[in-house]
């Protein structure tokens, strides 16, 4: 019987254990930020114990960090935290993509950008959108604090493997309707738990024709749908966006053994989707979590339970009601989900030659320092600046609320992030996840627009 690439991957890190036991995995690589390390490093410090493997452990700062000022960190907490992290850095002798360097960035970011996140690696950090390396043909997951100091001292893990599930995905996507739509669309479709003890393995023509970073976007959001992990099978596009990066060492030789990380033709799944996008549509979420969505032209759900319920309490809508019916106030570019280049580009296109509707507070945060001089050197700024958007520095910011970037409450944001719980980008804040494009239209109307009406 032939195997899944995620069974070949996962097999490969077994240390110890039976199938069907939690199973011991050597871990490739440990990416930390500052909001859940300070107590593993204490950890460590209480016991005595050594960091196992610093050379595979990997820093950067991106849940606290002002995106204005960026070395001005007014909350006591924030800056603890930051600090906290670079003193970590410095005693344990951990490459750390510090403040204002070339490389700092949000953590999932700057993972792919340098090299780091490579295919049949095994990947974690205390974040749980680390299933976004999956993208590359790695296990990669997200971990709790007890777990990353466990990774600290012995570079190793235990998991239980997960069954798992095919996702095919097929036809040519239409004008204006973008990998977000994809992601969004198999939540709203099948629910937020039906990833739920699998990993996801993203195929079909549709996926292999997307770019590294619209495959990216897909994997982020593999978390929302209930999964740990996602995980696709490398190819030359992989092969090509890996390649010269700092990181990247031995590419020739590696190169070799990538191209044999796939799933075997008799390969069998637990279970199968199948989805044919040519005819889907921009995606709209209108509750508090990403299930709570619609294509763009259909009305809102009527009320199916208390959640539901709660939802239009929040979100201050009502059944029956549409995407354009909502009156924004903020627009959010950013995130680990779509803060990378060609999420700026995309966007770029809908607001060149427009100007930011008046009642509409717009911010682009490129997720990286990388990306941020990639799209000043191609004078994306400059359109975003000139259109009115205000155009900051790397971060994660308003995509959660634990920094200064926080939408007000009771006001309604189109965000490019991946999470639109109760109170995820400030107290009281109403979120509405959509793609870029579709944020980039909004802030110039005010109101949620068809996008593929601009879409050229």
């Amino acid at each position: 019987m032939g195997q899944t690439l995620f069974d070949k991957v996962w097999d490969k890190h077994v240390l110890h254990g039976n199938v069907g036991d939690p199973q011991l995995l050597y871990i490739d690589l440990h990416l930390i930020h500052e909001v859940t390390s300070p107590q593993a490093f204490e950890g460590l410090r209480i016991q005595n114990r050594r960091l196992r493997r610093p050379d595979l452990t990997f820093a950067t700062l991106d849940h606290n960090v002002p995106t204005i000022d960026i070395f001005n960190i007014k909350d006591e907490i924030a800056n603890k935290q930051i600090t906290t992290l670079q003193k970590n850095a410095k005693d344990f002798g951990i490459h750390i993509f510090d403040m204002g360097s070339d490389e700092q960035g949000i953590v999932h970011m700057v993972g792919p950008e340098t090299g780091l996140t490579q295919p049949g690696k095994t990947i974690v950090c205390g974040d749980s959108h680390t299933a976004t390396h999956g993208a590359f043909g790695a296990i990669a997951f997200g971990i709790g604090t007890s777990e990353v100091e466990h990774v600290f001292a012995t570079q190793t893990l235990w998991q239980t493997k997960p069954k798992n599930l095919k996702i095919d995905i097929n036809g040519n996507l239409p004008k204006g309707v973008y990998a977000k739509d994809i992601i969004l669309y198999l939540i709203n479709q099948f629910g937020v738990d039906f990833g739920t003890g699998y990993a996801l393995e993203f195929t079909g023509e549709t996926i292999k024709k997307l770019s590294m970073e619209a495959r990216m976007t897909i994997f982020n959001m593999a978390i929302e749908a209930g999964a740990k992990y996602g995980i696709m099978q490398p190819d030359e596009t992989t092969f090509e966006y890996v390649k010269d990066r700092p990181y990247a060492n031995n590419f020739d030789q590696s190169i070799s053994e990538w191209k044999q990380l796939y799933s075997d033709e008799d390969a069998i799944f637990d279970k199968v989707i199948e989805v044919d996008v040519s005819d889907l549509e921009p995606q709209v979420t209108w509750g508090t979590n990403p299930e709570m969505g619609v294509n763009f032209n259909t009305p809102f759900p009527t009320i199916k339970d208390s959640n539901d319920e709660r939802a239009y309490q929040y979100m201050g809508l009502e059944p029956g009601q549409k995407a354009e019916d909502i009156e924004l106030g903020y627009v959010f570019l950013g995130s680990c989900t779509n803060a990378r280049i060609t999420d700026l580009i995309e966007a770029s296109h809908i607001v060149k030659g427009n100007h930011v509707h008046p009642n509409i507070t717009a911010i682009v945060v490129p997720g990286s320092r990388t990306v941020k001089k990639e799209a000043e050197s191609m004078g994306l700024d400059k359109i975003f600046k000139e259109a009115g958007f205000e155009w900051r520095e790397p971060g994660c910011s308003m995509c959660l609320g634990m920094n200064p970037d926080q939408v007000p409450e009771g006001v309604h944001c189109a965000s490019t992030s991946n999470r639109n719980f109760e109170g995820r980008q400030g107290k009281g804040a109403r979120t509405h996840l959509v793609s870029p494009a579709m944020a980039a239209a909004a802030a110039i109307n005010g109101r949620f627009f068809d996008v593929r009406k601009v879409v050229v």
